[in-house]
């Protein structure tokens, strides 16, 4: 592979594959290292708008993994662009989670990201999520 971007976008695309893998083993070691130190993580569906950092957002995550006994998460990109050091993507998603109270739910949605290469290694800087179906 002799293109730099095509290379960088197969990383990015990894990049959310390890996001979806960390959330489907309830792992928060490996969905964590999927975020930049001073990332932000919006979720406007919980009022969970601009969460700031690494550790925050790692905290409210494994936090809100203890309402679902069950999680699986799949996503697909729309699209990788990709400048410099610098990337933005748009993915879907596909979610099967169950409740507490033992019922399913099944949202799709849409993430808008932006990407950066901290220390050599993509990372998501910036997650806003919406739903598109669902939940």
């Amino acid at each position: 592979m002799s293109d730099p971007t095509l290379m960088d976008q197969l990383e990015i695309r990894a990049l959310l594959d390890r996001y979806c893998d960390g959330v489907n083993q309830r792992d928060a070691a490996i969905w964590g290292s999927t975020w930049a130190e001073d990332a932000v993580w919006e979720l406007p569906h919980l009022a969970m708008e601009g969460l700031k950092g690494r550790d925050t957002i790692v905290a409210a995550w494994t936090e809100a993994m203890t309402l679902f006994p069950f999680v699986n998460m799949m996503a697909q990109p729309g699209f990788i662009h990709v400048e410099g050091d610098r990337a933005t993507m748009r993915s879907y998603t596909t979610e099967v989670a169950v409740t507490q109270d033992g019922n399913e739910i099944r949202p799709r949605g849409e993430y808008h990201d932006e990407c950066v290469r901290e220390k050599g290694v993509w990372k998501f800087s910036l997650r806003k999520f919406k739903v598109l179906h669902g939940e």
